[in-house]
């Protein structure tokens, strides 16, 4: 099969996956491990977990342009000192202070990039993990967080364009789904 045809059946099978959901009365708000996932611009064979299992405070929003502003990753509600898990296998390309504040990024396959703050990281740069590997553990003070302490946990692909941030959430199977022309002669016409 070729990669462009994987490419369309994983994002059919990504709606048809939100579409079950919705019709049982589920919610993405909880995060589950789904096993592999993919996104309208997201394609890896990777299997990839939740990094805590926690609620949604905080969604995806990326902005109106690259440099504006926006939320570029979610917010998962938690308890302060929980474990941080490894999303998924990779290389740890940063453990340690980001303007103050103590992350953890880890380079996956694809060309993926996950990064999860403020965490005190357990891992040091150039660590390969697997997915579920405890990274570090959780610290209070994300601004924002109506809980003791909030994950955020981002996703960014880099591309011979240049790098996008992604909603995490689609690494589980989740995240807003979009349906839209695959080419504008493909749109309905107004």
């Amino acid at each position: 099969m070729r990669r462009e045809q994987r490419v369309q059946y994983r994002g059919m099978r990504a709606v048809l996956c939100g579409v079950i959901l919705l019709l049982l009365g589920g919610s993405a708000d909880a995060v589950a491990a789904t096993g592999p996932s993919v996104g309208e611009h997201l394609s890896t064979d990777q299997a990839f977990g939740p990094p805590i299992h926690a609620s949604v405070s905080r969604r995806f929003d990326p902005g109106a342009h690259r440099y504006g502003p926006g939320h570029r990753g979610v917010d998962l509600s938690a308890s302060v000192g929980s474990p941080i898990r490894a999303a998924g296998g990779g290389k740890v390309a940063f453990a340690g202070q980001v303007a103050g504040r103590p992350a953890v990024s880890i380079v996956h396959a694809d060309g993926l990039r996950t990064t999860y703050e403020p965490v005190t990281p357990a891992v040091t740069v150039g660590q390969v993990v697997n997915v579920g590997d405890v990274i570090g553990r959780l610290l209070p003070g994300h601004a924002g967080c109506p809980a003791p302490a909030c994950l955020h946990w981002g996703l960014r692909l880099t591309s011979a364009v240049g790098e996008t941030y992604l909603d995490p959430l689609l690494l589980l199977g989740h995240g807003r789904v979009r349906l839209k022309p695959l080419k504008p002669s493909d749109a309905f016409p107004g």
